[in-house]
């Protein structure tokens, strides 16, 4: 990766980080869940409100570092609109980047791409997918606490 395309990338992380998307928390949702990465003491509470099968809306309440928050943000801006098949499919294709040894073959304007840096910091998977991990439960009604552990 370029070092100009890895300066894009933890600008665009960065600003997700400062101003976040869908930051706050939704009156009666139809789904909530709690997210915990004990090792960096991420926690998100993620909620969601339906109509019918598609993601009406989505809000998300996070302290953490810069990578889970930019997470949540963008994952938020992502899915709004959704149905939740596409919800989970766009949860297993992050899965899936983030593991990958192959170059994330990814569109110019799919933010996703910022994120996709944290593949060289293992330790940094786990702040990155925990709102992911959180969205899923929320979605499926189960409101027990989701960890990275």
């Amino acid at each position: 990766m370029s070092t100009d395309l890895r300066d894009l990338y933890q600008e665009i992380i960065l600003e997700h980080s400062r101003n976040p998307k869908n930051a706050g928390t939704l009156d009666d949702p139809d789904g909530r869940a709690t997210g915990n990465n004990p090792l960096c003491g991420d926690r998100i509470i993620l909620y969601v409100k339906l109509d019918g099968d598609r993601i009406k809306d989505a809000k998300f309440d996070a302290r953490g570092c810069a990578v889970s928050v930019a997470s949540a943000s963008i994952m938020t801006e992502m899915l709004i609109g959704r149905s939740i098949a596409e919800v989970r499919q766009e949860h297993k294709r992050f899965a899936d980047l983030l593991i990958s040894k192959d170059d994330p073959c990814l569109a110019d304007d799919d933010e996703l791409s910022a994120l996709m840096g944290v593949r060289e910091f293992p330790a940094r998977l786990k702040c990155a997918t925990l709102p992911w991990e959180a969205l899923v439960a929320a979605v499926d009604g189960n409101e027990t606490d989701v960890t990275t552990e």
